[in-house]
């Protein structure tokens, strides 16, 4: 596979150890000779040690096999969250470092996950694009806010701040962008 072909959330291998890509940044250098260059993040499986690489854009890279389980979040076991697989309800415990950010999107009983593995191994998570969460904190609307774009602060019910829209209010029920950690609207 070839460096520009790469994705966010593939996983590569790279002298011997696999990795997850969790950042890509293209360059494209001026003058002679300047074909794309590719900065990739990345992060061991398992481990979760970082590592920049650095390549052109015709370099090949290994594409890992990777199988996708469906599955739905159960219960969090001291910092671990498990997951149960929606069809043969095998548990699949992935460490914080691993849920890494996804972690301020997951609810009580949230579907639509995948899990990703490796050798039997749960090493990644892929979350729904959008989930559902609650507003418990935001300013009050200012009068005539409706009339405006003005964002505004909230606190979510999994702890996590962005921002929404003036109209909104304390106990309202939200979708949240996974990708992006912004507002998409009134769930209810």
């Amino acid at each position: 596979m070839k460096a520009y072909d790469v994705k966010k959330g593939n996983v590569i291998e790279h002298n011997g150890t696999v990795y997850q890509v969790r950042d890509i940044e293209r360059s494209a250098p001026q003058g002679r000779g300047g074909g794309l260059k590719m900065r990739f993040t990345l992060y061991s499986v398992p481990g979760g040690n970082k590592f920049d690489l650095n390549i052109g854009g015709d370099d090949d890279l290994k594409e890992v096999e990777l199988q996708r389980r469906q599955a739905t979040f159960s219960y969090k076991d001291g910092e671990a969250f498990v997951f149960m697989d929606d069809e043969d309800y095998t548990p699949y415990t992935l460490d914080a470092d691993v849920v890494g950010d996804a972690s301020g999107y997951i609810t009580d009983a949230l579907s639509g996950c995948y899990v990703q593995i490796i050798d039997e191994q749960p090493v990644g998570l892929q979350l729904p694009p959008n989930v559902v969460l609650e507003v418990i904190e935001t300013p009050p609307e200012l009068k005539g806010g409706t009339a405006t774009k003005r964002p505004k602060p909230a606190k979510l019910n999994t702890g996590i701040e962005i921002q929404v829209p003036e109209y909104i209010s304390n106990g309202e029920r939200i979708l949240v962008s996974t990708s992006t950690g912004e507002f998409g609207g009134r769930a209810d």
